[in-house]
């Protein structure tokens, strides 16, 4: 068997507005949610799974790869929604997008203050 990414969870201050955040950027369907998690799924059945943990958050980073459309649309709705993003990572370049690696991208961060990269192309 190959390997491949099944689950994650992120820690958020709010599990439910982090999972409806992501689900409304990334136009992802709601998934069946249990226990302490709110459940986001992706494609190939990658779980996040948003938990409120009884310690301090600390920060993370999580990209994702979008085809050109729908970063056209999650874009869209960062700028809309006021959301401060960035074309680097370092944040100097604000209210930017980037054209790395023969795509485009930009950084952001959650509700939860993860930084969250969407990008256009993979690295490799």
């Amino acid at each position: 068997m190959s390997v491949t990414f099944n689950h994650t969870i992120i820690a958020a201050k709010d599990r439910n507005e982090s999972a409806r955040f992501f689900r409304e950027l990334l136009e992802l369907s709601e998934a069946p949610s249990w226990g302490p998690f709110t459940n986001v799924q992706l494609d190939g059945g990658v779980l996040l799974q948003f938990a409120e943990p009884p310690v301090e958050i600390q920060m993370q980073h999580y990209a994702f790869l979008l085809d050109d459309d729908l970063f056209d649309r999650a874009y869209r709705r960062l700028h809309e929604g006021g959301v401060e993003h960035w074309a680097d990572p370092q944040m100097t370049r604000p209210g930017e997008t980037n054209t790395e690696h023969g795509g485009r991208g930009v950084y952001f961060k959650d509700p939860a203050g993860h930084a969250i990269e969407l990008i256009t192309r993979p690295y490799l």
